[in-house]
């Protein structure tokens, strides 16, 4: 993940959201490296994390390349309290709600707030219940599992 300079904060952040996460190893400028890139010797490089199994490094790279749409993380949530959970801390502090369960985090990453239970009414055999549901969810920002029972026909 290629931030500017703010790789050691979003690691932070990120894995402060999920329970299941940690910090690995820290890369720092050296004088050598920070001489040819402006970056000041000793701060972050390269730190590597990883969230519920996966394994991720963020960089430090400089402006040059931004964050867009066209990668996005899925959260997978059962509850709505998950979802809730996520949306706020993602949205908070300069993030942005999109559609669809969709979002940008403060650092332009995108993210994609699904539960799980959306994917599986999807996938449902009737297609007028899959159909309904995929209209609900068309109006939503954040995913609203009860509005999703609804459409579904669920109690």
């Amino acid at each position: 993940m290629w931030f500017d300079d703010q790789a050691e904060d979003a690691v932070n952040f990120y894995t402060s959201l999920f329970k299941n996460s940690k910090i690995g190893r820290i890369l720092r400028y050296t004088e050598e490296v920070a001489e040819n890139s402006g970056r000041p010797v000793g701060s972050v490089l390269t730190i590597e994390f990883e969230i519920e199994g996966q394994k991720f490094v963020a960089l430090n790279g400089g402006p040059l390349f931004k964050f867009n749409e066209s990668v996005s993380f899925v959260v997978n949530c059962e509850t709505q309290e998950e979802v809730d959970y996520f949306w706020e801390k993602l949205t908070a502090d300069g993030g942005e709600e999109s559609q669809c369960g969709w979002l940008k985090d403060k650092f332009g990453v995108s993210w994609q707030i699904t539960p799980t239970v959306l994917i599986d009414m999807l996938h449902d055999n009737d297609p007028e219940k899959a159909e309904r549901v995929m209209n609900a969810m068309l109006q939503m920002q954040k995913i609203e599992i009860p509005k999703l029972k609804a459409a579904y026909g669920e109690k």
